[in-house]
């Protein structure tokens, strides 16, 4: 069932992700990602963007190829599905660095030269907000 949510800037953590590559599970039977959400929203408390992004979980993101994957979403901006983060401080820091680049941007696109290198090659794709798609050069009006 669909849960209505705010529609500011959020981290949809996949509940379900593996914890690894080779593993299912923590020791304890824990899924990566759980831990991961656990680690984001420790973080996030002492974060500059505090109170401004939800951390959220939800089962499944379908990309089961990958690990500890999260979506990072916000209205009118773009998306992006991001993998294979450990559940470490390190990864939650960097993520949230990048998501708050992300909330003050005007589209959700953050310069490569600023993404925290953490975050670099865990892009899995970006997904455009609803009624809208991105040119890179504006498309002239007939």
């Amino acid at each position: 069932m669909l849960v209505q949510t705010d529609p500011g800037p959020a981290i949809v953590v996949c509940n379900t992700c593996r914890l690894s590559h080779e593993r299912r599970e923590d020791e304890h039977g824990r899924r990566g990602c759980v831990l991961f959400a656990e680690k984001l929203r420790a973080v996030v408390a002492s974060h500059p963007c505090a109170g401004r992004i939800s951390i959220e979980e939800m089962p499944c993101l379908f990309a089961c190829n990958t690990y500890c994957t999260v979506h990072i979403r916000c209205a009118g901006k773009i998306g992006y599905v991001l993998g294979r983060f450990t559940p470490s401080y390190e990864d939650a820091r960097a993520l949230l660095d990048y998501v708050a680049l992300y909330a003050e941007s005007p589209e959700g696109i953050v310069p490569y030269e600023k993404w925290p290198e953490r975050v670099k090659n865990h892009f899995i794709v970006r997904t455009p907000p609803e009624g809208l798609v991105w040119h890179k050069d504006p498309i002239p009006q007939t």
